[in-house]
């Protein structure tokens, strides 16, 4: 469904980004960001997805200012780059590229940003700094860090109960925080809940967490 396309940050950093159209007239457009696993089929898959709901969508390549081209499985070495990979990047230079994505997709009307993981936390950040209409973030471990920032737009949060790496106590710092950024708990979920390939997936969180996302879009996109 999607195409490969060439973006151009603010800082003059070329980079690639995954697009998929709608058929017909979209609502409007979606950033897609990404996992510490890069562009990789599965966030190709999410970013179709959105295409597929009625969206212009688009998931920039934030690694490629370390190294073009990433695109990891699951499995223990693919974390250990990822991971090495994401500490080469720095936070505001992930707000540039995704305020590069959000205009390429701006002629489709009102912007969200949806992040995932490491995306979860740039998605908070696109909220706060990237001039985006609505936010809504998956398991983003650093949004805690983050507090003292204020959204510009409506924002959504997604933990599950069960992520070993993002404790409760953590999650509850960001309501006490952020009392109008809607935040939902998945009872028995893990971190990357919504990503089939991992075995952390759980179908159910999934569907209805999902269906939160595509409500929130279609209330503050169109």
């Amino acid at each position: 469904m999607g195409e490969i396309i060439e973006l151009t940050a603010s800082d003059g950093h070329a980079f690639s980004a995954y697009k998929a159209a709608p058929d017909g007239t979209p609502k409007g457009g979606v950033v897609v960001i990404q996992e510490i696993f890069g562009v990789n089929e599965h966030i190709r898959d999410v970013t179709d997805g959105f295409a597929a709901e009625g969206y212009l969508a688009i998931a920039p390549a934030l690694f490629d200012r370390a190294e073009r081209g990433v695109e990891l499985g699951y499995g223990p070495d693919d974390r250990e780059k990822g991971m090495a990979t994401r500490g080469l990047v720095e936070w505001d230079d992930t707000v540039k590229d995704s305020i590069a994505a959000r205009e390429a997709v701006a002629s489709a009307g009102k912007v969200g940003i949806v992040g995932y993981c490491y995306g979860g936390t740039v998605a908070w950040l696109g909220a706060c700094k990237g001039g985006f209409d609505a936010a809504s973030g998956y398991y983003g471990g650093g949004i805690h860090q983050n507090l003292e920032l204020e959204a510009g737009c409506p924002v959504e949060l997604h933990f599950g109960s069960e992520d070993q790496g993002i404790p409760l106590e953590n999650v509850e710092l960001i309501r006490a925080a952020k009392p109008d950024v809607a935040i939902y708990i998945y009872d028995g979920a893990g971190h990357g809940f919504v990503c089939d390939p991992r075995p952390s997936y759980d179908p159910e969180a999934t569907k209805t967490a999902r269906g939160r996302t595509l409500e929130f879009f279609g209330q503050h996109l169109g």
